[in-house]
């Protein structure tokens, strides 16, 4: 029963050898916008409006926030355009910052990015409800946290059934952002047409003016201050760069035509977004975000009034709301994502990097929906605040990235092009510092130290961790070479196995130490008992060996080398051996299959398998590593099949 309620609410497992999974999982430019995209372009529902504010009472400053919105967007996409053409396998700002600056850079950066994806998450969920609760009595504002709760769970159960299926049932309404909004940014700047002319002198005097009254250096920090107001605006862009493996092939090819879509989406309608503030005189309403007071000037000179005007206005921000919960998607998308990068290189539990029987990175869309509740229930839902902790993170991230990028082409001058690519990381460097500094600068004390101090927290842990992984690698590596000197026989004529005599059937990993621990341990315990070995390991598809070209058979080949070492290793004394090799999402599940199996064909089969101890058995050493021995000694066990577990102490 547990089993088909599962199904149900997830769908059936999938196969993740067969070629026909992969290709049903990618992503084509077309969806990859809709579900990468749809982070950057949302932020034009809270960046253009944050950025409009900080300009006070000078609101023809607007026409230059418009234009450096749109102009920005189109530099930080066509440079993380050189990440994709670098990494891709993905791994976006985390990868990129690991490889071409160091590990501890990349620490930095992938401890952003997953504060940031939480943050993504939350702030969208957060100004999409924001944006519906405008249409609704100022009363009814006490429901908001609780319906902010619930799209929490309603995207996590999505993203547990698989990211392209949760996309599909987004896809409505992220279309219908933008067909609104293209309609009421193109209307309302043609409305007001005939007020352009007169715009751009009438920006340049007040530019002159404010100069001449204050000074030019309180002018450009005016100015500087509201640009970095609006960083929210450019957060979602990197989305591409760290899920390249989940596009189509060519990868490459797909992620340029994605980025490409996403950046003119967005600096079209945050830019578009900023000129209708501007024409259209737009002022802060109690209880309205600024682009409903906008849209509402702009559909009642369209000549709706009454109702027609409460339901068109109502289904924009209704689009509106509806693409911030997919910007929220993304969270869940890019989040695990970098979870999985960073615990193949063990920063942080090598639990995030397996897959679901969906092929989802299950455990890390987990954390990114509890830690997004979490942070939702501890800012009250309020979007201000949250957009005070969102933006720092983001230009953290960005700058890493393109540091990195300009010391490779400062590295590989001898490749085509590498000048104007060098100018062009150089440029988006120069202003993603700019942004990140000031950002910190302004909004430190407002909370943006809260920010710091969770990056900070993360950085803490994930030394921690790998700190814990780097001793246990050294302990099993001492381990490994105390076997590597057992010498193999000299016997030449192994006898066949005889599937009715005793036979000892060995779970193995990658370590040989651990298997000839088991083995020797086994045959002194034993002498002469078991005539037949038979050694089996299950290998997990998790997300690097799914999402990588030709990562599988690099992975069987390596585990058919170690399987093959055991074989002739017992041969060579004489011993009866083979070996059976099994690829899963769930080690567990696979290795239980594999022993009933052995049993019928090895009736008098006794399982066999090694496991850490640890002088300090604490909370930090469970979390750290599965339990899967004891899970399949268990199961084993209820079928009455019998399994050792054997000590091996690090």
């Amino acid at each position: 029963m547990i089993t088909q309620i599962r199904t149900a609410l997830l769908g059936r497992p999938l196969d993740p050898l067969e070629h026909e999974t992969r290709h049903s999982l990618t992503l084509v430019a077309f969806l990859a916008w809709v579900g990468l995209g749809a982070d950057g372009l949302s932020s034009s529902a809270y960046g253009p409006e944050e950025a409009f504010k900080a300009l006070g009472g000078h609101a023809h400053f607007g026409l230059y926030l418009a234009l450096a919105t749109a102009a920005t967007v189109f530099i930080i996409a066509f440079a993380y355009n050189q990440v994709i053409e670098l990494f891709p396998t993905g791994g976006g700002g985390y990868r990129i910052a690991s490889v071409l600056i160091g590990p501890h850079a990349g620490l930095v950066s992938g401890a952003a990015l997953i504060v940031d994806y939480v943050l993504t998450v939350s702030i969208s969920i957060a100004g999409g409800v924001d944006a519906l609760f405008s249409m609704l009595p100022l009363g009814a504002q006490h429901f908001k946290l609780a319906t902010e709760m619930a799209l929490v769970v309603l995207l996590l159960w999505l993203n547990l059934r698989g990211a392209k299926e949760s996309i599909r049932v987004l896809l409505p309404v992220f279309l219908g952002f933008v067909a609104t909004h293209a309609l009421l940014i193109v209307y309302g700047i043609a409305a007001h047409a005939h007020a352009l002319p007169a715009l751009f002198p009438a920006t340049m005097s007040e530019t002159t003016a404010l100069a001449h009254d204050s000074g030019w250096v309180f002018t450009l920090a005016l100015l500087l201050k509201a640009y970095s107001m609006g960083g929210g605006t450019y957060t979602g862009i990197e989305a591409v760069s760290n899920n390249v493996n989940a596009l189509a092939e060519p990868r490459v090819r797909t992620g340029r035509v994605t980025m490409l879509y996403m950046a003119v989406s967005l600096a079209f309608t945050a830019g578009g977004i900023i000129f209708l503030y501007l024409l259209w005189n737009a002022a802060p309403v109690a209880g309205q975000t600024l682009n409903a007071v906008a849209f509402r000037a702009i559909l009642a000179h369209a000549g709706l009034s009454g109702t027609a005007l409460a339901v068109a206005l109502g289904a924009t921000l209704l689009f509106e709301a509806g693409l911030l919960l997919v910007a929220a998607n993304t969270g869940f998308l890019g989040g695990p994502a970098v979870l999985a990068n960073m615990a193949q290189d063990s920063w942080v539990p090598h639990q995030f990097r397996y897959l679901s029987n969906r092929l989802v990175t299950q455990n890390g869309v987990l954390l990114m929906g509890v830690a997004a509740g979490a942070m939702l229930l501890a800012c009250g839902g309020q979007v201000d605040l949250l957009v005070v902790l969102y933006s720092i993170n983001v230009f953290l991230t960005f700058s890493l990235s393109l540091l990195g990028l300009c010391r490779y082409w400062l590295g590989h001058r001898e490749q085509q092009g590498w000048l104007r690519r060098l100018l062009l990381s150089s440029l988006g460097l120069l202003v993603t510092a700019s942004i990140l500094c000031v950002t910190v600068v302004e909004k430190f004390l407002q909370g943006g130290w809260v920010t710091l101090l969770l990056t900070g927290v993360v950085v803490a842990l994930c030394l921690l961790v790998r700190a814990h992984y780097a001793h246990t690698r050294a302990r099993i590596a001492e381990v490994d070479a105390v076997f590597a000197q057992q010498p193999p026989g000299d016997c030449t004529d192994t006898p066949a196995l005889d599937p009715s005599r005793p036979t000892a059937v060995f779970i193995v990993g990658s370590s040989r130490g651990g298997g000839l621990h088991a083995l020797l341990w086994v045959q002194r315990m034993f002498p002469g008992h078991f005539r037949n070995v038979v050694f089996i390991s299950a290998r997990t598809v998790d997300a690097q060996a799914y999402g990588g070209d030709g990562e599988i058979e690099r992975l069987r080949a390596s585990a058919t080398a170690t399987l093959d070492g055991f074989v002739a290793f017992c041969r060579s004394h004489g011993i009866p051996a083979a070996s059976r090799l099994a690829f899963g999402t769930d080690a567990i599940e696979t290795l239980t299959g594999m022993c009933r199996d052995l049993s019928n064909e090895y009736p008098n089969a006794v399982f066999f398998t090694s496991r850490l101890v640890f002088s300090r058995d604490n909370l930090l050493t469970r979390l750290l590593h599965n339990q899967a021995a004891l899970a399949i000694q268990r199961r084993l066990h209820f079928d009455g099949l019998q399994m050792v577990i054997l000590p091996m102490k690090v």
